[in-house]
């Protein structure tokens, strides 16, 4: 009787170890999957990070009195914190200048007839305040700085002066005059939150990883007929609004849009700007195009006619040529590759030889 019960309590403390032993696999194995779930999600995230272009080494490169860049999200101040004072007015008047600039400053402008009939906002989406939409959050913090294109040292009153010249094809405005005072007021109140040094992650535009292919004119052409002909025209040549100052939707070609000395005239920069802001209604964050199909649209847009400044205000562009970025058409370049390579693509053979020369 003795031998049977040592017997069972034999038996069920190999039952008990056995139980236990199968419990702690199945533990085991729901931990396992569980950080497996982890890791490929965090692994995920980074391919995204990583195929968007926004935090890779080469495109955080910047001005070098910039400190950090993509370390803070940022939120336009609100509204009600503008001072009802002198100060306050200015501010608020710089926001109407880059919301209706050509009501002020365009061919039918109130104050003066100096640009093409554009608006900041056309470029600088909601007043410069939409993330990814070529916002100004970061203009207060990280101006004046050298940029490679000048060769100098910019206030934002060059930088200003700049965008008159080029993305409204227009003249310079006054660097004391009223108006240029409130625009800088309003730029400088939209930073106010962010610090000296830093960029915050959604400003600008973002970076497309370039395509191992040229961009395509041809099928940009017909993503244009599919979703951008009903706000811009058959002709690019935009829609006016009521009172026919200023543009309800500009012009995309032409010499009312801007001329091939702006920004958006460089591929990536009108690559990323598709990407994220249009057609109309999208965001960076709910995108409706693909990458290729942006870099396609903006190789269309850009291969239309323009005002050519290359003669004018270009002239004193880019003192060290090898400070061009890849994708700016125009020669000389410091390397053997063509005009029509530098502007379409691919640029990946353009950038490693830049990167051997460095």
């Amino acid at each position: 009787m003795e031998q049977h019960y040592s017997q069972q309590r034999v038996q069920k403390a190999a039952s008990h170890l056995y139980w236990t032993a199968w419990m702690i696999f199945v533990i085991a194995l729901c931990i396992g999957i569980w950080v497996g779930t982890l890791l490929l999600h965090v692994e995920g995230c980074n391919t995204l990070i990583s195929k968007e272009g926004l935090h890779s080494p080469d495109n955080l490169k910047q001005g070098n009195n910039i400190s950090s860049i993509h370390l803070e999200s940022w939120s336009p101040p609100d509204e009600h914190t503008i001072p009802t004072n002198e100060k306050g007015e200015l501010i608020r008047y710089g926001k109407e200048l880059i919301v209706h600039t050509s009501v002020y400053l365009g061919p039918k402008g109130s104050v003066r007839k100096m640009s093409n009939g554009m608006n900041c906002q056309n470029c600088h989406l909601e007043a410069g305040t939409k993330p990814f939409g070529n916002n100004y959050s970061a203009v207060a913090s990280t101006y004046p700085k050298f940029r490679q294109r000048s060769g100098s040292v910019e206030t934002i009153s060059k930088r200003i002066n700049d965008c008159f010249e080029r993305s409204l094809n227009g003249q310079s405005l006054d660097t004391t005059s009223h108006e240029m005072r409130a625009m800088v007021a309003y730029m400088q109140w939209l930073g106010s939150n962010v610090k000296k040094g830093v960029k915050p992650e959604q400003a600008g535009l973002p970076e497309l990883v370039p395509m191992n292919r040229a961009a395509e004119p041809e099928n940009g052409k017909l993503l244009y007929k599919q979703h951008c002909l009903v706000c811009h025209g058959v002709k690019g040549q935009g829609v006016l609004a009521v009172g026919g100052k200023e543009y309800q939707f500009p012009p995309l070609w032409g010499n009312h849009s801007y001329n091939n000395g702006a920004g958006l005239y460089r591929l990536s920069r009108m690559a990323g700007y598709v990407k994220a802001n249009m057609p109309f209604g999208v965001s960076f964050y709910k995108p409706l195009l693909s990458d290729e199909d942006a870099w396609d649209l903006a190789a269309y847009i850009n291969t239309m006619p323009r005002t050519d400044i290359r003669k004018g205000t270009m002239l004193h562009d880019w003192p060290d040529i090898a400070g061009k970025p890849f994708d700016h058409p125009f020669g000389p370049f410091t390397d053997s590759f063509s005009e029509k390579q530098h502007k379409y693509g691919p640029y990946e053979p353009i950038m490693a030889s830049h990167k051997k020369t460095k």
